[in-house]
């Protein structure tokens, strides 16, 4: 095997679109309403919305940059191409721990809606040893499960939907949805910034890159449309669960879907958004194993990872090493952490990669533009005001985590040197 063999181009725009719809409609539909509703109350909608325009705007620089630089790495490569060596790792590192703890939840919600609490770590192990499988033997398998995957999930939440409606919901005078209520700011702001965890997955198609075929003008229909996708089925995802709930039965929830269904009188779809919740995790566990696998080959391709997870299996085509890292960081993880801790500390890694991306497509040249320079400025102010807006203790374990990151990579470099 070598160390440095290209990925095969297999992919075509559907399985792209579907790739990035696993990572977007995933567990973050099921679970990161919750965490909103407590930072903002009914004001989530407001902050689902600016979640929604930052996110846009970072996606269509990752459209342009990728269409320049169709190679796997994703910002990692863009930065470094763009910015300088250090950007890339800024915005590499940030790609890597963000979604590794997203791994961790989207395992830790599988096992969250499919056995009991004295499973759920062992379940959740034993989860991503296999979707790591799944992904050794090729990116073509991935993208097939995906595929079943994000139907599963879609029809789930259809079922979801309607069940909550016929429901009846809460009293408008009880739960105002259209209503800011007591939220300012500063609120809605931080609700924006946990809610951009779920969107956050059309990354995955720009780290697959050197896997599309005619990647130029493959990746950015196959991102937009994704977006555009997700983007409505949030928006009635989140009116639907604040009108069935209430912002503070919401807030309060594990489960908003389940609860939202549990609130009206079609109980035979219980087990339906049990399902579609497990589907939902795995078909993002799923993308992002294979995201972050191959945002590490590129970096350990320069060197900014150890130099042996660049391998590239021989007859699979896939990063295997990198995989094989990212599965046991991910277990470590999922016996040690909780679920709702790792969406603030995402939210932190993922926005400071975006940063990157919005300034490195900035610097592009005229020919490459596909879209306006405003919109990477809108991206870049975004993404600074909303990691300064995240819970504290997020940014407090992104600011030491990124040190630790920044201190290997000085060794690194002074070794290189002497």
């Amino acid at each position: 095997m070598t160390d440095h063999a290209g990925l095969a181009r297999r992919l075509g725009l559907t399985d792209a679109v579907v790739i990035g719809l696993g990572s977007m409609i995933g567990a973050g539909v099921f679970s990161a309403f919750a965490p909103a509703a407590a930072a903002a109350g009914a004001g989530l909608l407001l902050g689902l919305a600016i979640a929604a325009v930052v996110a846009y705007a970072n996606a269509t620089s990752s459209a342009q940059l990728a269409a320049q630089y169709p190679t796997s790495g994703g910002t990692y490569v863009y930065g470094r191409e763009r910015l300088g060596d250090w950007w890339g790792f800024l915005a590499g590192w940030g790609f890597v721990i963000g979604k590794t703890a997203s791994c961790a939840a989207m395992a830790l919600t599988v096992a969250a809606y499919t056995v009991p609490p004295a499973w759920q770590r062992p379940t959740a192990v034993a989860v991503v040893v296999v979707l790591a499988a799944v992904n050794y033997r090729g990116i073509t398998r991935t993208a097939r499960l995906t595929r079943v995957i994000v139907t599963v999930v879609l029809l789930a939440l259809a079922v979801a939907v309607a069940a909550a409606l016929a429901g009846g919901g809460t009293d408008p005078g009880d739960a105002p949805v259209w209503s800011l209520g007591a939220a300012g700011p500063y609120e809605v702001l931080q609700s924006a910034g946990l809610l951009f965890f779920a969107f956050a997955g059309y990354a995955r198609i720009a780290t697959l890159g050197e896997e599309v075929r005619d990647p130029g003008r493959t990746i950015p229909r196959a991102i937009v449309v994704a977006f555009a996708i997700a983007v409505a089925v949030y928006a009635v995802v989140a009116v639907t669960v604040l009108h069935a709930l209430g912002p503070d039965r919401l807030a309060a929830s594990r489960a908003p879907l389940a609860d939202a269904v549990a609130a009206g009188n079609w109980a035979w779809a219980e087990p339906v958004v049990v399902v579609g919740g497990a589907a939902a995790a795995l078909g993002a566990l799923l993308a992002l194993i294979a995201g972050v696998g191959r945002t590490m080959l590129a970096m350990a391709r320069q060197g900014d990872l150890p130099r042996r997870l660049a391998a590239v299996h021989p007859r699979h085509q896939v990063p295997h090493r990198a995989e094989i890292a990212v599965a046991v960081v991910v277990c470590v993880l999922v016996l040690t952490t909780d679920l709702r801790g790792a969406i603030g500390f995402s939210s932190f890694g993922v926005l400071l990669y975006y940063l990157v991306a919005n300034l490195s497509a900035f610097t592009q040249a005229p020919e490459q533009r596909r879209f306006p320079r405003w919109l990477q400025v809108l991206g870049a102010a975004g993404c600074l005001v909303l990691v300064a807006t995240l819970p504290w203790q997020a940014v407090l374990v992104g600011c030491l985590v990124y040190a630790l990151g920044i201190g290997y990579r000085i060794v690194r470099l002074t070794k290189v040197q002497t």
